[in-house]
């Protein structure tokens, strides 16, 4: 792997672990150092950042989905000057959170989908990391969440390349909660993902890739 590529810190929603990014640590090899980060040891937002930022290297990219994607704006705000390009799935900018069972959560993950042959090769993969995962990580994911500081103060740190993406069958994170984030942070890219639900990086492997090999090529400076 040539020393140039930029590190990619990947960051999993709650209840998940790596296999929801396997596909992007794959191919996205060529172009990125990418990295799957823990985010199952700690029940804070800004402990869980600080101990992916102990970690990571001096500058580097970061997405994350849903939970991921609130702890990466955390990093931003405790680091700004070391995150040089930031992509969140299925974050809001909203305060509120709807609170979630694990059973609730797994069932709004992968429903509903426009094509229903998708549903049993999502729900399988997502019914494993939540077995592996486990029901006391998962609450204390959850409880980061319910207990999350004000987050306008990291988004109002993100002044690098950002790219805000959603699926148009997410039911946790609806188009208009990531599109109203969107709007918080200068000159973000704004994307729907069709026929998708709350996990993009599983569900539409492909699109996800491409849309982070196209931020991770963007070479506007928004400072």
């Amino acid at each position: 792997m040539e020393a140039s590529l930029v590190p990619l810190m990947l960051l999993p929603a709650m209840g998940c672990d790596g296999r929801l990014w396997a596909h992007q640590i794959l191919d996205l090899a060529d172009v990125a150092a990418p990295e799957f980060n823990d985010l199952s040891q700690d029940d804070t937002l800004e402990a869980m950042a600080a101990r992916v930022l102990a970690e990571a290297p001096p500058r580097f990219a970061v997405a994350g989905v849903s939970l991921g994607g609130y702890v990466a704006m955390e990093m931003v705000r405790q680091a700004p000057d070391r995150v040089v390009r930031i992509a969140l799935f299925g974050t809001r900018a909203s305060m509120d959170v709807r609170s979630r069972t694990v059973g609730e959560q797994g069932m709004l993950a992968t429903a509903p989908h426009a094509d229903p042959s998708l549903s049993p090769i999502v729900s399988g993969p997502v019914q494993a990391m939540a077995e592996r995962v486990g029901t006391a990580v998962f609450e204390r994911q959850r409880r980061a969440l319910l207990e999350r500081p004000d987050i306008s103060d990291a988004i109002g740190a993100i002044h690098v390349p950002t790219l805000v993406a959603v699926g148009d069958r997410d039911r946790i994170c609806m188009p208009d909660d990531a599109r109203a984030l969107a709007r918080r942070i200068a000159h973000a890219e704004f994307r729907i993902l069709r026929n998708c639900g709350h996990l993009s990086p599983l569900e539409r492997p492909g699109e996800v890739t491409m849309l982070l090999n196209d931020w991770l090529h963007d070479r506007r400076s928004v400072r």
